[in-house]
């Protein structure tokens, strides 16, 4: 699936608004852990967890994934025939839409981008794909 739709359960959805209404006033993030394709080794769209990590930039208007918790993500993901597929963060200020330094950041066309707006008393969660510098809506299923 390169440019289909994402799944979520609904608990996911609600602990990546979590963790960013936690983390503010600065941005917040993690990580996305799924299937790979076996054929493809690409991920499926489908997330089975959702792993809060800490914003090495501390700052309202930019993040990085503090690389222990990348680490600790990956290979806990690993160990269960999973993988990394994805990256979570907020816009504090602006909407839920990735930014010029988003794109620019965007480590792997394949992975799922999913940004949760906070600028509204009411987040806005939205997915993307980011390939080649284009930015492709995903669609969000969520279920449960």
């Amino acid at each position: 699936m390169q440019h289909g739709e994402a799944r979520f359960d609904r608990r996911h959805v609600e602990a990546m608004i979590a963790h960013c209404i936690t983390g503010l006033p600065d941005e917040a993030c993690g990580l996305l852990v799924g299937p790979l394709d076996p054929v493809t080794f690409a991920p499926t769209g489908d997330v089975e967890r959702v792993v809060p990590c800490r914003n090495v930039d501390k700052s309202a208007r930019t993040y990085s994934v503090h690389p222990q918790d990348h680490v600790r993500a990956m290979n806990a993901a690993q160990d269960e025939g999973l993988d990394v597929v994805g990256v979570f963060h907020s816009h504090t200020h602006s909407d839920a839409y990735p930014s010029p330094t988003d794109v620019r950041q965007a480590p792997d066309p394949t992975w799922l981008y999913v940004l949760v707006s906070l600028k509204d008393p009411e987040p806005t969660v939205r997915t993307y794909r980011i390939v080649d510098g284009d930015i492709i809506e995903a669609g969000m299923i969520v279920t449960g």
